[in-house]
């Protein structure tokens, strides 16, 4: 599904989801990338951690304001690789 894999946000989930559930969290395959030049974000079921992603993760990376850099800031580039595709081709 995935054209870019985003490893850090599972890495980052699963350490948020420790300090909440502890070992559990092994159980999760919360996962991120993109996929069509949109990202996709695959959380647990549970309300709790999908409020967890949210509070600890998302929040943040999707506002432009956050420092030193965020998803917002490298939206333009998501789809980098299919215009450098489509000019080869041309």
């Amino acid at each position: 599904l995935f054209e870019k894999r985003m490893d850090g946000f599972s890495a980052v989930f699963h350490r948020i989801s420790y300090d909440k559930i502890g070992t559990s969290t092994l159980q999760s395959r919360a996962t991120a990338g993109v996929a069509g030049a949109t990202y996709v974000f695959v959380l647990p079921g549970s309300p709790g951690a999908c409020k967890d992603a949210w509070d600890g993760i998302l929040k943040s990376q999707l506002d432009y304001r956050h420092r030193p850099c965020n998803f917002v800031e490298i939206m333009p580039r998501l789809d980098e690789h299919l215009r450098r595709g489509a000019s080869i081709t041309a």
